[in-house]
Order: C-alpha cells, then sequence, then structure tokens
C-alpha cells in the first residue's frame, strides 16, 4: 500500500511541477500566478519545497528496500524538475527551491542512517 501512495505522490508531485502555472495557487486562491504558502521561508530555503520532498523521501524509505537507488532518483527528480522550471511557462527557477527539494531529500535518509546506526548498536 506504501509503496501506491509513493508512486501516486511521486505522480502527482510531477505533474504540479511540470503545469504551466500553480494548480494549487488556483484551488486556494482562484490564481493561478499565486502560490500557497505553508510556512515562511527559512535560510534561503522554501519550506514548501522541503515539507513536499521529506514527504516523498519518507514515503520512498519507507516502500523501497533499494536505499541507494531510490536516494539518487529523488535528488535526480528534485533538481531536474526545479530545472525545468526553465523552460516551463509562467514557472521560474529558483536556488531556494532547489536547496529546498535536496535538503528534503537529504534530511530524511540522515535520519533514516542514524536510526538504522542506533538500532544496530544496541544489539551489541
Amino acid at each position: 500500500m506504501l509503496k501506491i501512495l509513493f508512486h501516486f505522490y511521486n505522480l502527482l508531485l510531477i505533474i504540479l511541477y511540470i503545469y504551466p502555472g500553480s494548480i494549487l495557487g488556483f484551488v486556494v486562491y482562484k490564481d493561478l500566478s499565486r502560490q500557497p504558502q505553508i510556512t515562511s521561508d527559512f535560510f534561503s530555503i522554501s519550506s514548501n519545497h522541503l515539507y513536499v520532498f521529506i514527504i516523498l523521501s519518507l514515503l520512498g524509505l519507507l516502500s523501497i528496500k533499494k536505499n541507494l537507488l531510490l536516494f539518487s532518483y529523488l535528488i535526480f527528480i528534485s533538481i531536474f524538475l526545479e530545472v525545468c522550471h526553465l523552460i516551463i511557462p509562467n514557472r521560474s527557477f529558483q536556488f531556494s527551491d532547489l536547496f529546498g527539494n535536496i535538503l528534503g531529500v537529504i534530511i530524511p535518509f540522515i535520519i533514516n542512517k542514524l536510526y538504522k546506526f542506533r538500532k544496530k548498536n544496541e544489539h551489541i
């Protein structure tokens, strides 16, 4: 079930990223040019992008066993989708979004590694 949820969320994320405008902005504000903001950005990092990729990474970690392949895919897709904004109309490439995407992938993997390391050392 989690694997299906991961794939669905991944597909939804790709659609939202490549659509020329903000689908969520249209739903919330009736305006394709506005983007809803969950929390304010911090340290020049997009909080929305951070949260979205943390959720995607967590779903992936819980449903896919090949962590290196998953990590490689998520880093690639986080960079690729943001770079696509250079050519998608009504979208713009922003480093703060890119940093949010990448950190949203890295943070869950670090937490997962620390958890596995701690669990492994508890049995010794």
